[in-house]
């Protein structure tokens, strides 16, 4: 249960990260975004990292192994990247429609699931 607790937390996390870091490409052409400049994209991200950080951080605690966890510090880091990636990969797919994936993109998520396959073994 506390993996999947973990998982959880963790595509949650991954969902507002990548709101933080590329939802103000997408979104401006809003009002607060074309006239916040830079800082003000800056800030904003931040407020949305920390929801993310919130998140994150109890999954790391509830699933590494030595808090009782079923995984160790390098599956979780491996876990994080795989989410990461198929989080930005809908994202892109949703918001981001002039964007391709490739033939390549795709084995190389093909790796990363290998990865954390071996990883885990």
């Amino acid at each position: 249960m506390r993996a999947a607790y973990t998982i959880l937390l963790l595509i949650c996390s991954n969902i507002f990260m990548t709101f933080a870091w590329y939802g103000h490409l997408k979104f401006q052409h809003l009002k607060f975004f074309q006239k916040a400049g830079l800082f003000g994209i800056i800030v904003a991200s931040w407020l949305i990292a920390f929801l993310e950080y919130s998140l994150m951080v109890p999954a790391n605690r509830m699933g590494y192994k030595e808090n009782g966890g079923p995984f160790t510090l390098v599956q979780l880091k491996v876990i994080q990247e795989v989410i990461t990636l198929l989080v930005f990969t809908v994202f892109t797919l949703l918001l981001f429609r002039n964007e391709q994936l490739k033939w390549n993109h795709f084995v190389g998520f093909v790796f990363l699931i290998l990865a954390v396959y071996f990883i885990r073994k």
